[in-house]
């Protein structure tokens, strides 16, 4: 049987965020979370240049590939070639509902066909060692969302699929945008609850809506993992604690200073390997967010690291601003 990863608590794939640069540093902050990809489509995998896309450190370890597609052979061909890149699972996205994945019959309209969901999970399983996982929402458009989720977690499930991240909305694929699909259908956390306890031979995560640590142990009162997106991204530092509150470790935290420096050489890597500036700190704009000098590490880090030439010194300099600024803060508190 192949060995799934623990899925207690894990950030999600988010379209243009969670790049390798961005998992190098959601690393620095947590030990044990799963990191995930962003979705990458099995054509660019298996046409594109793999290297590129594909290439991370070990030290970002666990880490899932996300994928999206709709042809059985394109994605098996392209989960193999992330197995050989030594992904820890490889997942298969039934979740989004953007118009240019809509367009491309994949993403969340799958889930009106479980059946074909199910030849995807099982021909991606055949190819690969690693186990296969899907994320889905709980229902697409006029579905009636219990019955038909049901329905959709069984049918795949029979094809192998032993791990569901559900995010606890719908999708409406007409009328709202991706951003809007993300706020406006209503969350609802007990539908997820209630596939837990009707198939407790699942591993069941959730996703949607959670903002702190506070919110995730409550859910995992209830089911096997965790995954939380944007608040982990606008306000990193708050993963800090995920080690210690959710895991039990009794290291204490890096601070937001030691996350800096040990990120300099990663930065230095990537440099080196031809990425900008910029599209490293974008992804450390929210490291002290809440903390005297934010304003200014925002704006070092997204105005100057934009310039031609900028070098990773910048970096250095913006901390060194901005932990003065704290300490001053903190002498007068």
């Amino acid at each position: 049987m192949k060995q799934f990863l623990t899925p207690r608590f894990s950030i999600a794939p988010m379209m243009e965020w969670t790049d390798r640069p961005c998992r190098t540093f959601l690393r620095l902050l947590c030990q044990k979370a799963v990191l995930y990809s962003e979705m990458l489509h099995a054509e660019a995998v298996v046409r594109g240049n793999s290297e590129y896309l594909l290439r991370f450190p070990l030290k970002q370890h666990p880490v899932v590939l996300q994928l999206g597609g709709d042809r059985p052979d394109r994605l098996a061909k392209a989960a193999k070639i992330g197995e050989q890149w030594g992904y820890d699972e490889i997942n298969l996205n039934v979740g989004c509902p953007s118009p240019r994945v809509q367009s491309g019959n994949f993403g969340a309209g799958l889930m009106r066909d479980p059946v074909h969901v199910a030849k995807l999970v099982s021909a991606m399983q055949e190819a690969v060692r690693v186990p296969v996982t899907v994320k889905c929402r709980i229902g697409v458009d006029d579905q009636d969302a219990e019955k038909d989720f049901n329905q959709f977690v069984d049918v795949v499930a029979q094809a192998g699929c032993r791990h569901f991240i559900v995010h606890a909305r719908k999708a409406w694929l007409k009328g709202l945008s991706p951003k809007d699909n993300r706020d406006v259908p209503p969350l609802d956390y007990q539908r997820v609850y209630r596939l837990k306890e009707r198939r407790p031979d699942l591993l069941i995560s959730i996703n949607g809506g959670i903002t702190d640590l506070n919110d995730s142990l409550l859910h995992l009162q209830q089911l096997d993992g965790v995954m939380l997106g944007r608040a982990a991204y606008h306000n990193p530092y708050l993963l800090a604690q995920v080690d210690h509150r959710l895991f039990g470790q009794e290291d204490a935290p890096l601070s937001r200073r030691q996350i800096v420096e040990r990120m300099i050489p990663h930065i230095e890597e990537e440099l080196a390997h031809g990425l900008r500036l910029n599209q490293i700190t974008r992804h450390m704009m929210g490291l002290y967010a809440g903390e005297p000098g934010a304003r200014l590490w925002r704006r070092e880090l997204g105005e100057k690291a934009r310039l031609e030439g900028a070098r990773v010194e910048l970096v250095t300099e913006a901390m060194e601003m901005v932990e003065a600024i704290r300490e001053r803060a903190l002498c007068k508190s």
